[in-house]
């Protein structure tokens, strides 16, 4: 599997012949081999030309850009491959038909919602008392089903998640005072940290993608919108309770990240560059471990279930196989 490449420092990105070249602001040169790497991450202020991204659109690197507080703020999206006119309208007919959309959505909250469930349980049986949060969601779980618009759905989903995250004051050992999401801008330490680390589950999700005939601006839960890949919004919904959040329980449990970390005279909007670094190691380490799948019978990445989870889209839009989101089982 490829790696992703990550660049903090300030500088210039180029092309050097038929590979890639970082040249520091302290005009420091680093080679760097382009066929290593399936995407970049700039987190620097770092400068670009058309060059440099004519051979990315060539190697089918995609690059994302994050600014000065590690907010996410866009990519640039790779010259597509895997062109297929036909799906492209199997996606756009199961976008228009509201029942077919509302039958996808309802696919991705239910399972999305069920990995919730169980990140609840998976800390209830250690001994937090998640009992009645347990219940709560459940009881909204049961609604998911009998919505008749996307909307109505999306109202569930959003009740859900409201649940879950008062929770987290009890599921996280540091005294965190968490009550509500909040994104823009965050306005504590962990709507910082979760933005951060979900942006980088979306911008994975929005890799595995590429590989796939899918177009990633054709959504069935989030409304498609102009500048933004919301299938990738989507998909990510059923990996963030997996990937996301229990990376965020485990540094924070373990005290890898802390108030320390945040600059506090920005409202924790700023997370410092070791803190991040540390971050990115274990979100690489986390999508290179591997599961056995059970349907497959092999050993799999977290990286390649988002893949998976493409390709039963697709099957879904085709009329192969009914939709059905990735449920963790261990």
């Amino acid at each position: 599997m490829k790696e992703s490449l990550y660049i903090y420092s300030n500088g210039v990105l180029s092309r050097k012949d038929n590979t890639l070249r970082f040249t520091s602001s302290d005009d420091v040169k680093k080679d760097i081999p382009i066929e290593r790497y399936s995407d970049i991450y700039l987190f620097g202020e770092v400068s670009v030309n058309s060059a440099l991204f004519n051979i990315l659109s060539q190697y089918g690197i995609n690059v994302h850009f994050f600014n000065y507080y590690n907010f996410y703020t866009g990519s640039f999206y790779a010259r597509e491959k895997n062109l297929a006119g036909e799906l492209l309208i199997r996606q756009c007919e199961h976008y228009s038909d509201s029942s077919k959309r509302l039958l996808i959505a309802q696919k991705l909250v239910d399972s999305a919602s069920y990995n919730i469930y169980r990140n609840l349980r998976y800390y209830n049986s250690r001994g937090r008392d998640l009992q009645g949060y347990m219940q709560q969601i459940e009881a909204l779980r049961n609604h998911i089903y009998e919505t008749k618009s996307v909307s109505e759905l999306m109202g569930y989903e959003g009740n859900i998640r409201k649940v879950y995250y008062s929770s987290w004051n009890i599921i996280v050992n540091q005294d965190i005072d968490f009550e509500k999401r909040v994104k823009h801008p965050p306005d504590n330490m962990i709507n910082t940290l979760i933005s951060f680390v979900n942006s980088l589950v979306y911008t994975r999700t929005l890799g595995e993608i590429y590989k796939t005939q899918l177009n990633p601006t054709i959504s069935y839960l989030h409304e498609p919108g102009v500048r933004r890949f919301s299938l990738c919004l989507d998909l990510s919904e059923i990996f963030k309770p997996i990937i996301a959040d229990r990376l965020i329980f485990s540094l924070l449990n373990k005290n890898q990240i802390t108030e320390k970390d945040f600059t506090e005279n920005l409202n924790y909007l700023h997370l410092d560059k070791k803190a991040s670094n540390i971050i990115v190691h274990q979100f690489d380490e986390k999508m290179k471990t591997t599961i056995h799948h059970k349907t497959l019978d092999k050993d799999v990445s977290y990286q390649y279930l988002i893949r998976l989870e493409a390709y039963k889209l697709i099957k879904h839009l085709i009329g192969e196989k009914e939709y059905d989101g990735f449920k963790i089982w261990w």
